[in-house]
Order: C-alpha cells, then structure tokens, then sequence
C-alpha cells in the first residue's frame, strides 16, 4: 500500500485537513463522559436541574459540532480517495499500454481488467478509511485510556489487558487472512476471464450446443471463489464476535471492582459511569479498527497485484527518439537469420531469412502455429527478435521510434478491432484529419464502399462495440479500410480475408496491386490469397521451408504443394 499513497498527488490539502477534523471531532467525544460524570455527581445528587440542563446544553452543543467536523471529513475524504483511485486507474492503464504484448500475454486480459477495477476499488477504500480513522481510533483509543488513569488507575489497568488481548486476536487473524485475500482476487481472475470466453465466443458455445458445459465451467469457478471467500469471511467474521467478548468482560469486571469501590467512597458514581463511557469508546473504536483490519487486509492483497503489474517492465523499449530517414534503394523490409522465442523452451522462429522488395506482395503461408503471425509482428516491433535482424526501409526496426515505424505500417490483425463510435471515427483512428475522400477511396479499395454507401447515415453511421452489428466479412473489409485510410507504405494483411468470399477477396487483391507504390504481406491459410504474390515463404515449425512464386513452390516445395493439393489449387493457380 504504501509504494501506491504517491498517487494522493494532488489531494494532499484534502488528506491532511480531513484527519484534523476528525482529530476534533474525537476530542469533543472524550469531553461528553467527564459532563456526564458531573451531572451525576453535582446536578443529580444535588437536585440542580439548572446544572443539568446547562450540562445537557454543553453536550448537544458538542455533540452537533461533532457531526459537523465528522461530515468535513467524509466530504475531503470522499474526495481524496476518489481523486487517489482516478490517479492510480489512469497510471495503471497508462503503464499497460506501454507494456509489450510479451508481458500483456504473460498476465491476461481479464486478470489486468480485474486489476484496474476491483483491486483499485479496495485500495481506493482502504485510502478513504485509513485518512478518516487514522487519527480518531488511536485517538480514541489512547485518550480514554488517559482519562480512565487520570479518574482511577487500578480499574484503568483492566482496559491494558483487553487492549493486549485484541490486538493478539488481530494479529492471528490478519496473519491467516491476507494469503487468503490474494486468493479471492485470483479467484476472481478465473471467473472474468471465463466470463470473458463465454461472452466473445458465445456463437460458437451456442453453434457446438455447449451452454451446460459452459455453465459448468462457470459454477465450478465461482464454487471456488465462494468457498474462499467463505474461508477467509469467516475468520474475518470473528473479529468482532470475539473484540466484544472482551471489551464486554472487560466492561463486567469495570462495574464489578468499580462497585465496591463507590460503596467504599474511594469513586463516585458520576466516576464509574464516565469510566464504562470511555470503556464503551474503546470497544467502538476497536471494533472499527477491527473492519478497518480488514479493510486493509485486502487493500494490501490488492496493492501487492497492483505493484505486480507496475513492476513489469517492457520488453520492447523505445530507445529512438529522432526520426530515422529511409534509404531508398533498400527493400521495403528485411529479415536477416531471424530467430524468435516466447520462451526459452522452444523457437517459435528459426534462422528467417527474406527481403521483401518495395512496391511487392508477399504471400506468407504454412499450417496453424507455423510462425507467420509471429513473423510480420516482429515488423512493428510488437515483439523483439532473440537473434538476428529485422530491418525497415534499411535500418534496424530498433532504431526507429515507434511512432514513426507504426505510422508508416498498416496492420489489419486476425481479430478484427473495430471500437463503439462511427465509420468515420473508426477510419480517422490513425489519424483525425483524414478527409472523407480519402476514407471513400480506402473503402473502395477494401471493397466496402458498397455496403457502407447503403447505409442511411453513410460515414456517420454507428458502430457497435466491436463492430458487432456488421457481419464477420463486413467487419473485416472496414478493417482493411481503416488500414488504408492512413495511407501506409507497407500493409500487413495477417489472415484477415478469411471470412471473404473468393469473388470479394480476388477483388480486393486486385485492388490492391493496382495501390501505386503500396507494400503488401498477406498471411493466409488458403492457397487462392496468395497464389498471384510475386512472392511466398512457406513456414513449417517456424522455418523456412521454401520461397518463390506459386508455380515455382508448387514445383520445389512439397509442404507448399501439399497444402494446394489440399485445397484443390493448381499449379497453375486454379482449381
């Protein structure tokens, strides 16, 4: 917790005064039982109804100024913490951002979404707990112990030993419950991250009529999290069960010693009502630290997951920060004994060696987990290679900064990403002054002018999350639009005509070739989309296994061969 209070920058003011009204509030509060005492001992004994009723004055009086440094606190509290938890979201997101897809693949999605949601919300509350508490309960807590001295020490010493006892009962607890809270958080990983599945891939659980297995699934993983969450409930449950068996014996024994003590005129009775009084304070003061216990007891699992993923630290860094000039007479991309790894057991990639001249298409073909969507994300630095070189217009990717390498790059995914919005805002995503004439001729080009111009709000016409209410092969052309728009030197189309027709698809590429100065790497499964390359690499277990055009594979490459025979191609390209 403590790594995250920096995040309070900005509300310092806020945290610092919010305490003192509460300090106030806690003072006025240890005042009340020595008023109490006296109107025992004077006004009551006495029969003066003026004293007591100038005394209850003095009470309500401090009873309502009280309340209204209480409700100071609450409002700069409230505000502290909310503005703590925007600061902390906003680092958090700011800093997954610049974490390359290695450590994002390390994590998960739903864990990271987890994190920046439920994890920052317990930190947020243990914040606003911590500025409203952690001047009145020791406080509280202290100052009737003083006071309970200043009126008899003997009875005063009972209060020591329930305050020892409590706070041996609060150790073993939190000593068992803040492991156990680290594991509700990862429960609840689980749970998001089937949630997730469910939801994304909800047309296939429902196509293969899996939706029992599915709820299995999720039953099972949410068992799991209510039977921790029971677990460490339970021993939490007992903090205040057990803080009040002894504040109440402690309370017991008070009234019973104090008793005899009055009877023997050695304390009034106004004395040992003000001494059960400041008793009372420090149960209730106790029992609040107890919940603030275990407020904090998952703040502190959730800060540990937090400063998990603060720790993490990219594994591609940007270390260019001038903009690189291209050479000309080099190949649009270059990849020289290039070798790659997710981890240390296995090459993903393996001594990748191919040039791709300026102005060319390139085919990259082979079976699934081959290595070709591995192969075009080392291009724009989404990862970086273990050995070898990965060059970009002549200069090593490594030089250049990211802006200026991904601006000149257009990437059309496997996963189309389309965002909630419109058609025109979704185009303009590489850059905002794109004109609607250059958004009309990427559409052509991406063969999606037809259904867009049919729309009632042309460009302006919405967008679901994920582009939900468009069609897998409506999604995927706007995506290559938006690619386009921004007017790459080199396009990356990684499998994404997958959901294209032959007749669309053979368009599209003809579009394309006919895109004056435009580099272009298609990555496909199927032999028709990239057969016309002037280029293709087939990959095998991450090698390469043969480059050439269609007829010359078809020829030379028996995995090449293999897969067009497969799918009924050619050699001559048509089936």
């Amino acid at each position: 917790m403590f790594k995250l209070i920096r995040y309070l920058k900005g509300y310092r003011p806020q945290t610092v005064i919010a305490p003192i009204f509460k300090f106030i509030e806690a003072f006025f509060e240890l005042i009340i039982p020595l008023i109490v005492a006296a109107i025992v001992d004077v006004g009551i004994k006495n029969g003066n109804t003026s004293y007591v009723l100038k005394a209850g004055a003095v009470m309500v009086a401090l009873g309502a100024a009280g309340l209204i440094f209480s409700l100071l606190c609450q409002y700069l509290a409230a505000v502290s913490s909310s503005g703590y938890g925007t600061n902390l979201r906003e680092a958090m997101f700011k800093h997954i951002n610049s974490l390359s897809f290695a450590e994002l693949d390390k994590i998960g999605s739903s864990s990271l979404l987890t994190r920046i949601t439920s994890d920052v919300n317990q930190t947020q509350q243990a914040v606003a707990m911590f500025i409203r508490l952690i001047t009145r309960v020791p406080f509280i807590v202290i100052g009737s112990a003083v006071m309970a001295f200043m009126i008899n020490w003997q009875l005063a010493l009972i209060f020591v030993g329930g305050a020892i006892v409590i706070s041996v009962i609060l150790f073993c607890i939190m000593r068992f419950t803040i492991p156990s809270y680290k594991k509700v958080q990862s429960r609840l990983d689980d749970v998001g991250e089937l949630t997730e599945e469910n939801l994304t891939g909800a047309r296939v659980v429902r196509a293969f009529s899996k939706q029992d297995e599915e709820k299995e699934d999720f039953d099972a993983a949410t068992d799991k999290l209510t039977k921790v969450s029971e677990a460490v409930g339970k021993l939490s449950a007992l903090l205040n069960p057990l803080t009040y068996v002894v504040i109440n014996a402690c309370i017991i024994a008070v009234i019973a010693l104090g008793g005899y003590k009055v009877y023997d005129g050695a304390l009034t009775q106004g004395n040992l009502i003000a001494l059960v009084n400041y008793l009372s304070q420090i149960l209730l003061a106790l029992i609040v630290f107890a919940n603030l216990i275990v407020t904090f007891t998952k703040a502190s699992a959730s800060a540990s997951r937090i400063n998990e993923v603060f720790a993490l630290s990219p594994s591609v860094r940007e270390t260019a920060d001038k903009t690189v000039a291209a050479d000309e007479n080099a190949p649009e991309a270059e990849f020289e004994s290039v070798c790659f790894s997710y981890n240390a057991d296995r090459l993903s990639l393996k001594n990748v060696s191919l040039k791709i001249p300026r102005g060319s298409t390139l085919g990259i073909i082979g079976a699934t987990g081959s290595g070709k969507t591995t192969l075009v994300n080392l291009i724009p630095r989404f990862y970086d290679v273990t050995s070898g070189n990965v060059k970009y217009r002549g200069t090593n990717v490594k030089e250049y900064p990211f802006k200026q390498l991904r601006e000149e790059i257009g990437i059309v995914a496997q996963k189309t990403g389309l965002f909630s919005g419109t058609i025109r805002e979704n185009m303009q995503m590489g850059d905002e002054s794109i004109t609607d004439e250059t958004i009309v001729e990427a559409l052509k080009t991406a063969q999606a002018y037809d259904f867009v111009s049919a729309l009632p709000d042309f460009l302006n016409a919405p967008v679901a999350a994920g582009g939900k209410n468009f069609s897998g092969g409506q999604r995927q052309r706007l995506t290559i639009a938006r690619a386009l728009a921004k007017k790459p030197s080199l396009l990356i189309l990684d499998d994404s005509s997958s959901a294209l027709d032959t007749l669309t698809d053979k368009r599209l590429r003809s579009a394309l070739k006919q895109s004056e100065g435009l580099t272009t790497i298609i990555v496909s499964q199927r032999c028709g989309s990239i057969k016309d390359a002037d280029n293709i690499i087939v990959l095998d277990d991450g090698e390469d296994v043969g480059q050439g055009t269609h007829s010359q594979l078809y020829d030379d490459c028996e995995v090449y061969r293999e897969i067009c025979q497969s799918q009924g191609v050619g050699k001559g390209g048509g089936k």
